[in-house]
């Protein structure tokens, strides 16, 4: 690895400047020669709202991304092939029965994370979400858990995070009862939405508006959303609800580093096991490093919130005498039931022109199938979403599922605007062997080993796509669509350092503290003891929410 270690900023670097959200420069703590109180690896939908949280609460904060910090008037582009530098695209290593594609619609790197690129769909999981062991039972092949916390646990978090990201969503959400409405009134629906809408009316399936993170009306100094189209490939007017642009700025403010280019490389430890801090590399034309040296950052406290590969590959990669299998690994339990979302598509030709690329994606929903039905031979649920993938990533799908190369591609593509589709957030059952490993040969450009992803579906999980499949097709039909067809795709990945109220089974408990070292919390997707069949990022936000307020409480109780 690197030739020497030091500590960052220790040679007198000028004062910090970080990208505002308008394109100016905003002055930012130098956190770089001090012992903090918290250190936070991972700026995304976790890492940053637990950072901004601690730092408004007095506490000294510095918050680590590998990957750049964003400024959005400049660096988004309307431009699918441009925007993939928003996408985590290091070397991992994919495998097992059913390999997962791993890139541009799962994993994000920057400040911000995934939440610069996402489709904005804010669901909550349901209170029957936390239960699904008690619900389900037994299942042969998997691992079904209940959560070690409630919907009522979570409840006023996800109400907090919906007014801090200014969720916008209809007045009357028929699957699930709310204390209070959506910040913000729904979105109007644009042509693909009212195609859903139309044909589950047909077939008698209630539908809604979908709750999205983007701004539907002005709030403070951001504009509302101006329907481009564009939201997956980072938005530059600023309506998107990013934590690039919601948490982080809060995060600065209140007095916290966010740190870019800085890839973790390791946690490091005293002879108790507590974390002392953390080496990382730093990259970048602002930093004026290459990526060749180490530096130490010393904290009180780590929060780490790399998503549901880096964050296990870290403690694995932070393997000591004291931890041989990895930091926080005495269960065994790190990279373990690695889960991701069926997220199969489904298209339909119409005689209408649709535009599916207009206005922000997945505008309407149904959660009817978002439950243990009767009469099928599958557990658990999915939900359907209108999906609008731009014309480059259509192409690549159609090309998929058709077969279609060179000048029979070109011919059918002429007929995007005439194409609308849905898809699916299946819920997918946790297996042991579903895992994230460390590769045993292959390394990354910093020379660390990469992530080696080993996943294979549960029957129950094909039963289910296919259960979907037929219900979209129904419903596009019912829409007056013709010529269908599908593509399977996955999306969000989970798991790997579940929670759980058992050290020898879990890794964390439900505070997201580490059962082995008690000032180490995790607070993303890898807690995730089972998947859900909603889109995610909500309920990351509001667990990394509570886990803040559980550091407080540590702390203040002098455990920290």
């Amino acid at each position: 690895m690197g030739s020497h270690t030091r500590t960052a900023g220790a040679n007198g670097e000028r004062p910090l400047l970080a990208p505002g959200i308008h394109g100016e420069a905003v002055p930012m703590r130098d956190w770089s020669r001090d012992e903090v109180d918290v250190c936070v690896v991972g700026a995304g939908a976790g890492g940053g709202v637990v950072g901004a949280k601690l730092a408004e609460a007095g506490f000294s904060v510095v918050i680590l991304d590998a990957g750049p910090h964003w400024d959005p008037l400049h660096d988004f582009v309307s431009d699918e092939t441009a925007s993939h530098k928003l996408f985590w695209t290091e070397e991992r290593v994919t495998g097992g029965k059913d390999p997962v594609e791993l890139g541009s619609n799962n994993s994000g790197q920057g400040v911000g994370g995934s939440t610069v690129h996402y489709s904005m769909i804010a669901m909550r999981l349901h209170a029957d979400d936390f239960r699904r062991r008690t619900l389900e039972g037994s299942i042969a092949g998997a691992d079904l858990q209940d959560w070690p916390l409630t919907y009522e646990d979570l409840e006023p978090y996800y109400e907090e995070v919906e007014q801090a990201l200014q969720i916008a969503g209809p007045v009357h959400y028929p699957w699930q009862k709310r204390r209070r409405r959506f910040p913000q009134r729904e979105h109007q629906l644009n042509a693909s939405a009212n195609m859903l809408v139309r044909g589950c009316a047909a077939l008698g399936i209630p539908v809604a508006a979908a709750p999205v993170a983007t701004l539907s009306a002005p709030h403070r100094d951001r504009p509302p959303c101006v329907y481009r189209g564009f939201c997956n490939y980072g938005c530059s007017t600023n309506a998107k609800s990013s934590i690039l642009v919601t948490y982080i700025p809060r995060a600065i403010r209140a007095g916290a580093e966010v740190r870019p280019n800085a890839m973790v490389a390791r946690i490091e430890h005293d002879a108790t096991g507590r974390a002392t801090g953390v080496l990382h590399f730093r990259t970048g034309p602002s930093s004026g490093h290459n990526g060749s040296e180490l530096f130490r950052q010393r904290a009180k406290a780590i929060i780490v919130a790399g998503y549901a590969i880096e964050t296990p590959r870290l403690l694995l990669n932070s393997a000591s005498p004291l931890f041989p299998n990895g930091l926080a690994n005495s269960s065994g339990m790190v990279g373990r039931y690695f889960m991701i979302h069926a997220g199969h598509q489904t298209f339909a030709k119409f005689p209408e022109r649709i535009g599916q690329y207009k206005a922000p994606p997945g505008l309407a929903i149904t959660e009817h199938f978002n439950r243990t039905m009767p009469d099928v031979d599958f557990s658990c649920g999915y939900t359907v979403e209108v999906v609008g993938p731009h014309v480059g990533d259509f192409a690549g799908r159609m090309s998929a599922a058709r077969n279609l190369w060179g000048s029979a591609l070109r011919r059918a593509m002429f007929d995007y605007n005439y194409y609308s589709g849905l898809g699916i957030v299946g819920e997918t059952l946790p297996r042991l062997d579903n895992r994230v490993k460390l590769h045993d040969t292959e390394r990354d450009r910093y020379g660390l080993p990469v992530a080696h992803v080993l996943f294979g579906h549960h029957e129950n999980d094909q039963r289910l796509i296919d259960h979907s499949i037929g219900k979209m097709t129904e419903i596009l039909r019912a829409a007056r669509g013709e010529d269908v067809w599908g593509v399977n795709r996955t999306a969000h990945l989970m798991g790997t350092c579940r929670m759980g109220s058992d050290p020898n089974a879990s890794v964390v408990d439900a505070d997201g503290r580490a059962h082995d070292v008690p000032n180490l919390f995790i607070c993303d997707g890898s807690v995730f003891p089972t998947s859900g069949a909603v889109n995610p990022s909500l309920t990351i936000q509001a667990i990394a929410a509570r886990t803040a307020d559980r550091v407080q409480a540590a702390a203040a109780r002098g455990e920290l």
